[in-house]
């Protein structure tokens, strides 16, 4: 039988990285195992539990890939010329993000998030990052916001950007006069709606 090629670590994750991103192009995490990874790249599964310590982070590492990923969409939409433009801009591009990478936005709600370590802190600064933004445009566009006030509303907001992102996939949002209802306008329409009740908000005294 011939031995397992050998890899230096950074070049074995890499295969192993891109090996996960053809797996879930095409297919859900739940079908994947350690033993059709090691296949993939041509090492024995003991190899990948030395490099990674377990399935699960590995999982995690393809996790920051993803957040990663998210973020290189994100960016170019930071030079959109007004809030309201930015925020309809980041909501939609989660919309298209999801459904067009559903497999590998899935699997960031699938399996829970790394909880301690070097893993925690890489998935934890990358995920403050993308709500400082929302953060940030949200105080542009109504300066009497606070900090914490700020903090609640990115968080509420896009948490209801990802339930209708959610149920869009599901294709669980309904119909109206025998078409479904579009992901895109109902975005449009809850940030029309936290907009308008952030425009008419008392200052704070």
């Amino acid at each position: 039988m011939a031995r397992p090629r050998q890899h230096a670590p950074e070049e074995l994750h890499a295969q192993v990285m891109a090996a996960c991103d053809a797996w879930l192009q095409e297919n859900p995490v739940h079908t994947l195992s350690l033993r059709a990874l090691a296949r993939e790249v041509g090492c024995a599964p003991s190899t990948l539990l030395k490099l990674y310590g377990s399935f699960n982070n590995l999982l995690q590492h393809v996790n920051i890939e993803t957040l990663a990923h998210l973020r290189e969409v994100i960016e170019p939409l930071t030079s959109e010329a007004t809030p309201k433009q930015r925020l309809s801009a980041l909501a939609r591009a989660y919309w298209q993000f999801a459904q067009r990478d559903a497999y590998r936005w899935q699997l960031l709600f699938d399996y829970p998030l790394a909880q301690e370590g070097e893993l925690d802190q890489r998935q934890s600064d990358m995920i403050e990052g993308l709500f400082l933004r929302v953060e940030a445009t949200l105080k542009e566009y109504q300066p009497a916001l606070d900090d914490l006030e700020a903090r609640r509303l990115a968080r509420t907001l896009w948490g209801s950007v990802h339930g209708l992102v959610l149920l869009g996939l599901n294709e669980r949002l309904g119909y109206w006069q025998g078409q479904q209802l579009e992901v895109g306008e109902l975005l449009d329409q809850l940030l029309c709606t936290i907009l308008a009740g952030l425009e008419v908000r008392p200052a704070t005294t």
